[in-house]
């Protein structure tokens, strides 16, 4: 059974899907540590448009299933604002920023937003399309095999 936080956060996140599909700009708040240093849950927010031309290094809402528990028959989907890492045909392949190794995985059509921008506390809006942003996702990925000491490090500064 279902409490009364996740049926209240199901409904805004059906909301805020149906008003993207219908070409409405949605402003979300985003939560958790997945996407440091980028975005950072519990003080920014994205902007979130309909889905367009996907490409790797997206950001986008999706609905998708982790890998650690892929092989699952009945595992369960959970919403996600991850970056895409690779698509292949109608496969989309997911990575959030702060993680080391878990990677998401779904379908072209259970991706369900593109953000566009991220918003900081200020009102200051970072465009994701911007060269600054795509350069800075491109190195960032790069530097996976030794982002578990940077994000100790950016933690640990900002505190």
């Amino acid at each position: 059974m279902m409490d009364s936080a996740k049926k209240s956060d199901a409904l805004i996140m059906a909301e805020a899907i149906r008003l993207v599909g219908e070409g409405v700009s949605v402003t979300f708040p985003v939560n958790g540590r997945s996407m440091l240093p980028f975005i950072v849950g519990g003080r920014d927010s994205v902007i979130l448009e309909k889905p367009v031309d996907l490409r790797v290094g997206d950001v986008v809402l999706a609905h998708a299933i982790p890998d650690n528990v892929a092989h699952l028959e009945n595992a369960e989907k959970h919403y996600v604002i991850h970056r895409i890492v690779a698509l292949s045909g109608d496969d989309v392949v997911l990575m959030g920023d702060g993680n080391l190794v878990q990677r998401e995985y779904c379908k072209r059509s259970e991706v369900y937003a593109k953000v566009v921008c991220v918003v900081k506390p200020n009102g200051k809006k970072c465009l994701q399309s911007a060269w600054r942003s795509r350069i800075a996702s491109k190195i960032w990925y790069i530097l996976l095999p030794v982002r578990n000491y940077l994000l100790w490090i950016y933690r640990k500064v900002k505190k």
